[in-house]
């Protein structure tokens, strides 16, 4: 009985530890969430057809989640022409505040999909604590990447993950 519990904590802390690096593989969870209209959204329907999505949570207040998705937009339709990605950003706003993610957009010129979380049940089932936090999926709606914060420049690197995913590399 001792081996068994010893196991299944090693186990568990062993999981936990791999998923803090950024490299545990899940499927996107099932949520209902919110379009920028007020329309429900599920989010097991997040598509690619088959090429990678960069999935982004962020907030109106965190000013390095805005200069983040700023940064990708200049590069954007360069990374859509040679890997396919599509950005999907999901506001974690709360409800007062959602109201003014639209106009975010618009004024921002973003043009990517934007999704309002504003109970948090996505990025629970996520695992998201801190934002900026930046998913990569694969083509099989696999998460193969993960990170959270965000410096100037930092699109490059993710630009690098994004190019051997849509090549089906493997991340490490």
């Amino acid at each position: 009985m001792k081996r068994a519990i010893v196991f299944f904590t090693v186990f568990f802390v062993g999981l936990a530890l791999y998923a803090q690096e950024g490299i545990l593989v899940q499927n996107i969870p099932s949520v209902d969430i919110k379009t920028l209209k007020g329309e429900v959204f599920n989010t097991a329907n997040i598509d690619n057809e088959g090429k990678p999505i960069v999935l982004s949570f962020f907030a109106l207040w965190c000013k390095p989640c805005l200069r983040e998705l700023t940064a990708i937009a200049d590069v954007y339709p360069d990374w859509q022409e040679e890997t396919g990605v599509k950005l999907v950003a999901v506001s974690i706003d709360d409800a007062r505040s959602t109201a003014n993610v639209a106009p975010t957009v618009n004024g921002n010129g973003w043009d990517y999909e934007f999704y309002l979380d504003a109970n948090g049940d996505f990025k629970r089932a996520m695992g998201v604590n801190m934002i900026p936090h930046v998913f990569i999926i694969d083509g099989n709606k696999k998460v193969v990447y993960q990170h959270t914060s965000y410096a100037e420049g930092g699109e490059n690197e993710l630009y690098e993950i994004i190019k051997k995913v849509a090549a089906g590399e493997e991340v490490k």
